[in-house]
């Protein structure tokens, strides 16, 4: 069943790209065609330069032409496999976009629940899996049926007891191909998940790495990793055992028919056979026939060639199915005004767990919070206790499992969130390019006098100014090269740049020297002012910025005054 729904995935995929790939079959059975003629031509120069004694000057015209035959079926061969590849990429252009833009709705709370490395092998290798099908199989399979037909429509008038040997042996090689490819499929699915699994375990030590130095265990992962990349290449050697053992069969099989035809047209021009049209056979249509009987099993051949692609398509497409068919929270069509203001965040009778049926681990339990348009709340708690989960339902990243969350008195299902908040974390994602790159990452359409001023707003451009070349400095992926505090303030000017009306922080600061926490609280009262700031903090500096304290923990909210 999961394969038949990821074969009918893969027939939607294909109607985006039907322009091409029907190009592609037009080229290739244009070529079929260019094969009669070629045929055609071949045993016209053999036949009358040995039999009937033509001079070559006579048979300069036919030469000419069966030169030009060869040259056009090249041009429709390059055709074929541009139109090919150029559908391939058009399906994973489009795939990736999807994807991407999925990954997006579901937000990082989905992300988190899944390896990064899963992911990547999703976005990457998986898409990538699905060229040979697009590029090859698809055209291939048309081909497969057409050329074949055409051949035997060609060589039934010449002798049909050739066409009944060809059309007799014809049904076998799908059938040798079904049965051996059957475990195609499974074993695509199987070195498919083993790549994701090597691909996350890789990537998760990669980034340990530090961790793994510290405590010693540099060596023993290394070889752990040695064990999981086998695993995959044991995978691998299994489906190319498979693709190999089918072409191998049916090249097998293709030239024992082509045999058999052989010894037919060679026992008839001796005179040896008189079955059907053998009295009639000459050196032009023996050889006409002779060399099309191969040509007849070749589409069938590279389809069995090309199957593997198939199988590893399926495998993919299921992994890629399972990512498209996760439900993202809904995103409504409602754009506040620009001018909106400040805005109400409300939560009544929202419940939360984390997992679900008997494992599920509740976080918040009827919970019911109101903060005022432009009021400064505090959410603290212990660690665990809900209060970036809080956060996480304003952001839309997670939907609760009862109750409704709004902003503005808008349910966050039919706004999208990101357009009316602003988001600042503990450890904010900065991403390799320049500061000033990731300070207008937050509105790409900003003017470099106001990047500058939210530079000057979160006391970014304090450290950049000391730096070699300024807010144009290049940092790392993750802020390497500047310190965490830095980083913050970083993000911080990324909201202020962003200008939304609510502001939503995660512990900004967490773990930060006093300096920089001065700095950071600094930056937030500026950016504060005219917004309504949601935090969620343990800094004592933190919560006596707040002008109301809400403790959580237990499920539930208490309000504390300031």
């Amino acid at each position: 069943m999961a394969d038949r729904e990821a074969a009918k995935y893969l027939g939607g995929l294909a109607r985006r790209a039907r322009l091409w790939i029907g190009l592609a079959v037009g080229a290739g059975f244009a070529s079929g065609l260019l094969l009669l003629a070629q045929a055609g031509l071949i045993a016209y120069v053999l036949h009358a330069s040995i039999v009937d004694g033509v001079s070559r000057s006579d048979l300069m015209p036919a030469l000419w032409t069966l030169l030009a035959v060869y040259a056009a079926r090249g041009l429709c061969a390059w055709g074929a496999e541009l139109a090919g590849f150029t559908a391939a990429a058009s399906v994973r252009a489009v795939l990736r976009r999807e994807l991407y833009g999925h990954i997006a709705r579901l937000g990082p709370a989905y992300a988190g629940s899944r390896h990064s490395g899963d992911l990547a092998t999703v976005l990457i290798e998986q898409v990538d899996a699905l060229d040979g099908y697009f590029a090859r199989f698809l055209p291939q399979m048309a081909l497969s049926v057409l050329v074949p037909l055409t051949l035997l429509a060609a060589i039934f008038p010449v002798n049909w007891v050739v066409g009944g040997m060809l059309l007799l042996a014809a049904p076998f090689v799908p059938l040798f191909m079904s049965l051996i490819g059957m475990g195609a499929a499974a074993a695509s699915k199987r070195q498919f998940e083993a790549l994701a699994r090597m691909g996350g375990y890789f990537l998760d030590r990669l980034q340990g790495l530090t961790t793994l130095k510290l405590f010693g265990q540099a060596r023993r992962e290394l070889d752990l990793i040695g064990k999981v990349s086998d695993e995959y290449r044991q995978r691998t050697m299994g489906v190319l055992r498979i693709a190999f053992l089918s072409s191998a069969v049916l090249e097998l099989f293709s030239a024992m028919a082509v045999a058999v035809v052989a010894v037919y047209v060679g026992f008839s021009l001796l005179g040896y056979v008189h079955f059907g049209p053998s009295g009639g056979v000459t050196l032009a249509t023996g050889l006409f026939v002779l060399m099309l009987a191969p040509e007849f099993f070749l589409p069938l051949r590279q389809l069995a060639a090309h199957y593997h692609d198939r199988a590893a398509a399926v495998a993919a497409a299921g992994q890629i199915m399972a990512v498209l068919d996760t439900p993202a929270a809904p995103r409504g069509g409602i754009r506040p005004p620009a001018d909106a203001g400040p805005m109400a965040l409300d939560m009544t009778g929202v419940s939360f767990a984390h997992g679900s049926g008997e494992g599920a681990r509740p976080v918040l339990q009827d919970v019911t919070l109101s903060v005022a348009a432009g009021e400064r709340v505090a959410l603290v708690g212990p660690s665990g206790a809900g209060k970036s989960t809080i956060i996480g339902l304003f952001l839309g990243f997670i939907r609760p499992a009862a109750g409704t969350v709004t902003i503005g008195g808008l349910e966050v299902g039919r706004i999208d969130p990101a357009t009316v908040t602003a988001w600042v974390g503990q450890n904010p994602h900065l991403f390799h390019g320049t500061i000033w790159e990731n300070i207008r990452l937050a509105r790409p359409d900003a003017t470099d006098v106001q990047v500058d001023e939210a530079a000057d707003a979160a006391h970014v451009s304090d450290f950049a100014d000391r730096l070699p070349n300024g807010l144009e400095t290049p940092i790392g992926q993750r802020g390497h090269g500047i310190s965490g505090g830095e980083a913050r303030r970083v993000a911080l000017a990324r909201a202020y740049l962003k200008d939304a009306p609510v502001l939503l922080l995660d512990e900004p600061t967490a773990g930060l020297d006093p300096e920089n926490e001065r700095l950071v609280l600094s930056a937030l009262d500026r950016l504060a002012r005219g917004r309504t700031v949601l935090i969620a903090t343990h800094s004592a500096s933190g919560i006596g910025w707040a002008e109301r304290r809400i403790e959580v923990g237990g499920g539930r909210l208490e309000v504390v005054d300031a």
